[in-house]
């Protein structure tokens, strides 16, 4: 729980921090006065500070932040939002609406600017240092219980096939195969298979996440059921497992895969079972009791499961790395993914391709930073980019308080030649924040159904 709320505040805080901060570096640049800059909403806490002009604060309502900008226009508007109305007086020539156009342009769009560059600065730092991946592509075998009726073609697959290419893109690691069948955006699954077997192709859309998911799943990882590593203090060490030994049969069960262990000892805990494992060209009996340990399910309960304390061997992951221009460049390409992704997701939302229960809120980013967090910083990094993206995207949404609404308020103003009145942009504004209020309830009804099982 203590990470997951520590990741959550640190993800959460560094991209409203990154927003805010292209909005108080453009808005410096053209000399606009800025009163204040704020992570948060509504009054100030205690974590405040004054450095010049601008006061530095965190607010009790951390669900965004602002740069509140020297506006007569505006003050009375956003003065409940801002914590109140700010008393400094400022030049005319510091005023935001007496700021040419192409200038305030520029510092509405800087905070977007700045969060789709710190998504391209994680993933090409993210290439040119690299990630460990699982280089494995094989699969064992495919479980068809867990299967979809579209997905059944691929219950024919023999084990120990391994995979070559998903939809046409090469697949290297055990990662890019699960990204390329979680991909929202295409019509189809098309597997093309090393060894001669035959392609398979399913007719599941991406946006049916659930059948995509089911197909991954089903999937066991082709990892070889042989024991690098034996736990000092374990059952395998007090049974006599040796490194290098090959597990072959548990009980009257076979063992052809490493997945085939836990799934044979996981619910067994405290029970007594046969071994056998090949050593050398000797087979060897042994028996053994696995340990109980607590681990959390899928369902967040707290459950029982045995372990023998052996870990897979020849399971190094290779670590992709780019050079500085490549990692640039591959920066750019999955930012540009993530883009298309949101949008798709946007417009499958729009069109009722995409049921508007899938939209999170705080409590899914939360519950997502604290897993990535546990799968690495790399990771967790990652996780950052795509939230950076996506927040850059619905920020330019033409709804009135986010920054594409005054983007559009500008370009009315440049069409007219004059901006639309105070009393209309003020009407606008309200009725932006009504819409904003409403998705709130909406993100946070679906986070709560999803505590709940609904």
């Amino acid at each position: 729980m203590l990470l997951t709320l520590a990741s959550f505040a640190f993800v959460l805080g560094v991209l409203i921090f990154v927003h805010e901060l292209g909005h108080f570096i453009a808005a410096k640049a053209v000399g606009i006065g800025v009163p204040r800059f704020s992570i948060g909403f509504g009054p100030a806490t205690p974590l405040r500070f004054r450095r010049g002009e601008t006061e530095y604060v965190i607010a009790w309502i951390p669900l965004g932040g602002y740069v509140k900008m020297a506006s007569r226009e505006e003050q009375d508007a956003m003065a409940a939002v801002e914590g109140g109305e700010t008393p400094e007086e400022y030049p005319e020539d510091q005023l935001f609406e007496n700021k040419s156009l192409p200038a305030r342009i520029l510092v509405i769009s800087a905070g977007v600017a700045m969060n789709v560059l710190f998504a391209w600065l994680i993933y090409s730092a993210v290439a040119v240092l690299g990630r460990p991946e699982d280089p494995t592509t094989t699969i064992g075998r495919v479980v068809a219980d867990e299967l979809p009726d579209a997905a059944a073609p691929l219950a024919a697959v023999p084990g120990g096939t391994q995979i070559l290419r998903i939809n046409g893109d090469t697949v290297a690691s055990w990662q890019q195969i699960f990204l390329a069948i979680a991909d929202p955006t295409t019509e189809r699954l098309r597997f093309d298979f090393a060894g001669g077997v035959d392609p398979v192709i399913l007719p599941i859309r991406g946006t049916d996440m659930e059948d995509r998911i089911a197909v991954f799943t089903s999937m066991v990882r082709g990892w070889e059921p042989v024991v690098g590593r034996v736990s000092p203090g374990t059952p395998a060490e007090a049974a006599g497992i040796e490194v290098g030994d090959r597990l072959i049969q548990i009980d009257s069960d076979t063992v052809e895969w490493w997945a085939d262990v836990s799934a044979l000892v996981g619910p067994r805990p405290g029970d007594s079972l046969l071994v056998l494992v090949q050593r050398g060209d000797a087979v060897v009996s042994l028996p053994i009791v696995p340990e109980s340990h607590s681990v959390r399910g899928a369902d967040g309960d707290v459950v029982e499961v045995g372990q023998l304390g052996i870990w897979i061997a020849d399971l190094e992951p290779v670590t992709v790395r780019y050079g500085l221009f490549r990692a640039v460049v591959q920066g750019a390409r999955m930012t540009w993914h993530d883009t298309e992704l949101v949008l798709f997701t946007l417009k499958g939302i729009v069109t009722g391709q995409i049921s508007s229960r899938e939209i999170g809120g705080p409590v899914l980013i939360g519950q997502m930073s604290g897993e990535f967090a546990r799968r690495g910083f790399v990771a967790l990094l990652m996780f950052m980019a795509l939230l950076s993206v996506n927040l850059a995207i619905i920020n330019l949404l033409p709804i009135p308080v986010l920054d594409g609404g005054h983007l559009v308020f500008l370009a009315i103003e440049g069409v007219r030649g004059k901006p639309l009145s105070l009393n209309a942009r003020l009407r606008l504004t309200q009725l932006g924040m009504v819409l904003i209020m409403l998705l709130v309830v909406l993100v946070f009804t679906n986070d709560i159904l999803r505590i709940f099982g609904g």
